[in-house]
């Protein structure tokens, strides 16, 4: 959440913000109340940037877990093959150099 901090604006500066009044000055329920519509937008958008951040930090993980395992499956498949492939070579090959 460290991105959230550098922004300019808190939750808390907004609640806090005080405006100067003058004669004609705006309606100040009416700004309150305003901000208020502000404090809980920015609000929610404060945990929707976290909760993607927790997302895409668990999605990273999960994406090196699989490889791992398919690394380790894929030397064992290889191995397998390499395995096989020489028993075939001994028996084709073997034969044919012990009759010649």
């Amino acid at each position: 959440m460290t991105e959230l901090q550098n922004s300019i604006l808190q939750t808390k500066d907004i609640l806090d913000k005080q405006f100067k009044t003058s004669m004609r000055g705006y309606n100040q329920e009416e700004v309150d109340e305003f901000l208020d519509k502000i404090i809980q937008d920015y609000e929610f958008f404060n945990k929707k940037i976290e909760q993607l951040a927790q997302e895409n930090e668990r999605l990273k993980v999960q994406k090196e877990q699989p490889r791992s395992r398919a690394q380790t499956s894929n030397h064992q498949v290889n191995y397998d093959i390499l395995k096989r492939l020489s028993n075939l070579e001994k028996a084709v090959f073997g034969k044919k150099y012990t009759d010649a």
